[in-house]
């Protein structure tokens, strides 16, 4: 049975000074570093959007940053612009050791639908291509780290649950964005509730 390593849009854009920065976003980076080896099987991951993409405050007139508005019957939280396309700020972190990863899969490429999971756009149209590059190397078992917690690593880690793998959340190795205190916490526990063991870096060996 192969585990494999997701590492969850670490990206530039979303460390502290950042477009979207996260609070002590780049702290969790030298741990992932230093686990990165314990895998035989190591993903990166990205958001990438277009310009005027869907989930852009500023592609709403009137709205703000944080606000959420409903597009096609579903929840979409408004953010600064972020990880455009071929910006630097789309660039995975220059600290984050890039030589241990074996493929890179990019999400939110479409301007009309947002994707917070690694597996699937929010509207389960269009799939990133990760299901089937884990299949092929026979992974059962995934372990996620990276941000943010209450979005893209909770989003990413349902969506492994219900495509049948083992999840592991390494919880020092993630952080949320908080938009409301405790939302990472009870992303945590929403992980923990759908079947996802929450684990800190030191016990990974424990589980592989």
């Amino acid at each position: 049975m192969t585990s494999a390593l997701i590492v969850v849009d670490i990206q530039r854009d979303f460390m502290p000074g950042g477009t979207l920065g996260i609070k002590e976003g780049d702290g969790i980076i030298p741990g992932i570093n230093r686990v990165m080896r314990m895998f035989p099987l190591v993903i990166a991951t990205k958001d990438y959007h277009p310009k005027r993409h869907i989930s852009f405050a500023s592609s709403h007139p009137g709205r703000r940053s944080g606000e959420v508005v409903s597009i096609d019957g579903r929840a979409q939280n408004l953010w600064s612009d972020h990880c455009l396309q071929e910006s630097a700020g789309s660039d995975l972190d220059p600290r984050l050791d890039k030589d241990y990863f074996d493929h890179i899969f990019v999400k939110g490429t479409n301007r009309d639908v947002d994707s917070y999971s690694t597996f699937f756009d929010n509207a389960r149209n269009k799939s990133t291509g990760l299901h089937d590059y884990l299949r092929k190397n026979n992974v059962k078992k995934v372990f996620i780290c990276g941000l943010a917690t209450d979005f893209c690593v909770l989003f990413s880690a349902m969506d492994a649950i219900d495509l049948g793998y083992q999840v592991y959340i390494i919880k020092d190795l993630c952080k949320p964005v908080d938009l409301q205190p405790g939302d990472g916490d009870a992303a945590l526990i929403k992980m923990e509730n759908k079947g996802a063991k929450v684990i800190d870096s030191d016990q990974i060996s424990a589980f592989l």
